[in-house]
């Protein structure tokens, strides 16, 4: 059951799907609508909706009462821990995904961002430390 949910603004509800199922290995919860879906990955909810009209049904990605509409990109992100960064990465290049930076050692953890098909940031990284680990071990 996931505990975290996060929600992206995508241009494209059926490519982001693919891209983070078959990409990053996220599992398809429910696509009841071509503007929204919803897929899981471990403890994390990935709420996928593209910007609607203000009379949609759907309301997490309505404009702003000002007018504003809601797009994808930025730079707040989730992390997803991958047990190799640089084999990871390796393979994400060679499906095409683009990358924001190249892989970077941290303090803690070595890290890359990477993009869905709509620009929004995933940071991939790889404990270096215990204490940086999602899990114990």
């Amino acid at each position: 059951m996931s505990t975290v949910s996060v929600r992206y603004i995508v241009d494209d509800v059926d490519a982001a799907i693919a891209f983070y199922r078959d990409r990053l290995g996220f599992r398809e919860l429910m696509h009841p609508d071509p503007a929204f879906a919803m897929l899981t990955h471990g403890d994390l909810r990935l709420v996928l909706v593209a910007p609607v009209p203000a009379d949609h049904p759907g309301g997490g990605s309505r404009p702003m009462p000002d007018g504003t509409a809601q797009r994808p990109g930025g730079w707040n992100r989730f992390m997803l821990q991958v047990a190799d960064l640089p084999a990871a990465a390796r393979e994400l290049r060679a499906a095409g995904v683009t990358f924001r930076n190249e892989i970077v050692d941290g303090i803690g953890a070595r890290q890359v961002m990477i993009e869905d098909p709509s620009g929004n940031p995933v940071e991939l990284f790889e404990p270096l430390r215990a204490e940086a680990r999602l899990t114990p071990g």
